[in-house]
């Protein structure tokens, strides 16, 4: 479960260099600088959490017990494809009630950065 997680990261990390490419290259004309500036904050958190996924998959492999930070990986997960998406399709859509959504992504990153840290406080990350 823990290499879905990383291979997960790596997509997302490849997505963000791809879209990134895309925003910097061809949105440049297209949006204006508040809606360009949205696209790319979209970018940078799913780039950010792409690496997270990556360390935290591998930090799960290490794991005696990786059920809770999977969780939180699978949280991570969803918070890119809710946080970034919206901020993508807002961005580019100008559909405004999108914004609304956005939060919530961000309510899936912090709660799965939380159950990462509280795992990793509990010393459940070290084998035996």
């Amino acid at each position: 479960m823990a290499n879905k997680y990383a291979a997960f990261g790596a997509i997302h990390a490849l997505l963000a260099v791809a879209l990134g490419a895309f925003g910097a290259h061809g949105l440049k004309d297209v949006l204006d600088a508040d809606m360009l500036d949205v696209y790319e904050t979209g970018v940078r958190y799913q780039m950010y959490h792409a690496l997270g996924l990556i360390a935290v998959a591998l930090l799960a492999g290490k794991a005696r017990n990786p059920r809770t930070i999977l969780r939180g990986a699978m949280l991570l997960h969803i918070g890119i494809f809710i946080f970034s998406g919206s901020l993508y399709v807002l961005s580019l859509s100008g559909t405004k009630w999108l914004g609304a959504i956005t939060p919530l992504g961000g309510v899936a990153f912090i709660v799965g950065w939380a159950m990462i840290a509280w795992t990793m406080w509990q010393g459940r990350h070290e084998k035996g």
